[in-house]
């Protein structure tokens, strides 16, 4: 059985000298071109022989059997196609006649090509500009994108726009090649079929070793991780020192009973969650309802119903914290309510902003890397709540 080897093409694909020359070396080493792929070529492995490349530029992806067949009648073996490339192979012994013997014909060649990659730059543009514009919405349209940072849920899609965006530009580095290529074939420039490649295969290798990396992170590894680390509980009924404010600690009224609805055994009026991401290794969101059944609304609405809901971020880089207090304000605010938030000094935080309207007080703040947002509903006073979440708070500051 025939063995395949694999070797990371050693250049981009409009260098045609480069890609002839290294076919023929490779061959030198008994290994014989079979197939050429995006990134990596396939060579059967055999005898060393010493064998001639040539490759055929056409404005189409696949060649007629009529040009393979005048081919081969002048000595050149068809081997493969890659994009609009196709490869023949001769033995250096047979001295074959050179394929193309007209500059100018072969120009023109190039010439129905570029405009091929004219039409598909303004469409893969016009694909990545579509793509880039949903991605800057959902960046920046809420006003909070070092929330959306520290979430992660854009990081992946934002590191993979950046892959588009460099075939963007690949396809203007390939459109410039082949007009150079051409230009270069107008003045009687004939391709050099022995050029050199090893640099080329140097930097190349690198790159395709970073860009394949990139991808894997980006688009398989941090999305599996991220799923891995989501999950849903129900909060239990004690404390068990949890880094996130308690219903029971804030009303300190032990009628105090669960408001509860279960679905799926997770009871999602008090429940909490866990995320991850490379800006937020650890992070909580909760929600927890309650009932105390003596007890009315002032209105006279009904029975009184408080409720807490609160978000923690453990972040990587504290450069973080304060702008992230800024976009957790902007989210959870509408209209001028922002203003409303007042500065306060508290030995427990590095920074304290509270906001109190009737029955609902907000709170977010932060102690080194850690960033906690709460927002209540009841009547228990601020105090309470902003002594209780900085407990809380130091049990993520100081792991």
């Amino acid at each position: 059985m025939t063995k395949m080897v694999r070797k990371i093409r050693p250049t981009n694909y409009w260098r045609i000298g480069e890609h002839e020359s290294w076919f023929s070396d490779m061959s030198l080493q008994g290994l014989h071109l079979h197939k050429m792929g995006t990134n990596l070529a396939h060579f059967k492995k055999g005898d060393p022989k010493r064998i001639e490349y040539r490759i055929e530029v056409t404005d189409r992806k696949l060649i007629t059997y009529e040009q393979i067949d005048l081919y081969e009648e002048n000595g050149w073996k068809y081997v493969t196609s890659y994009q609009w490339f196709h490869v023949f192979s001769s033995l250096t012994e047979n001295n074959a006649p050179e394929i193309h013997t007209d500059s100018a014909e072969q120009a023109f060649t190039l010439q129905r090509l570029s405009k091929k990659l004219v039409f598909n730059l303004v469409w893969i543009s016009l694909v990545v500009a579509l793509i880039l514009g949903m991605l800057l919405a959902m960046w920046f349209l809420d006003g909070a994108p070092v929330l959306r940072l520290v979430e992660g849920y854009v990081v992946q899609q934002s590191i993979l726009t950046l892959v588009y965006i460099h075939y963007v530009f690949y396809a203007i580095r390939a459109l410039l090649a082949i007009k150079e290529l051409k230009k270069s074939l107008n003045e009687g420039k004939a391709i050099n079929h022995h050029a050199p490649w090893k640099k080329s295969l140097r930097k190349n290798g690198v790159f395709s070793v970073v860009f394949i990396g990139i991808i894997l992170v980006s688009g398989l590894i941090m999305p599996l991780y991220q799923l891995k680390k989501m999950d849903n509980y129900t909060l239990p009924k004690n404390d068990e020192n949890l880094p996130f404010v308690r219903l029971a600690d804030i009303e300190q009224n032990p009628q105090l009973i669960r408001d509860e609805y279960y679905t799926d055994e997770i009871d999602w009026a008090n429940r909490y969650s866990t995320n991850w991401s490379i800006f937020a290794p650890v992070q909580f969101e909760t929600d927890e309802s309650g009932i105390i059944k003596d007890e009315m609304w002032l209105d006279k609405s009904g029975t009184y119903s408080p409720s807490v809901s609160t978000e923690i971020y453990n972040l990587t880089f504290q450069a973080f914290a304060k702008p992230l207090l800024s976009d957790l304000m902007e989210w959870h605010t509408y209209g001028d309510e922002r203003e409303s938030f007042i500065e306060r000094k508290h030995p427990g935080f590095d920074h304290l902003i509270t906001r109190e309207d009737e029955e609902w007080k907000q709170l977010v703040a932060s102690k080194d890397k850690v960033v906690m947002y709460i927002r209540y509903y009841g009547y228990a006073e601020l105090d309470v709540l902003v002594e209780n979440a900085a407990q809380k708070i130091l049990l993520l500051a100081d792991s």
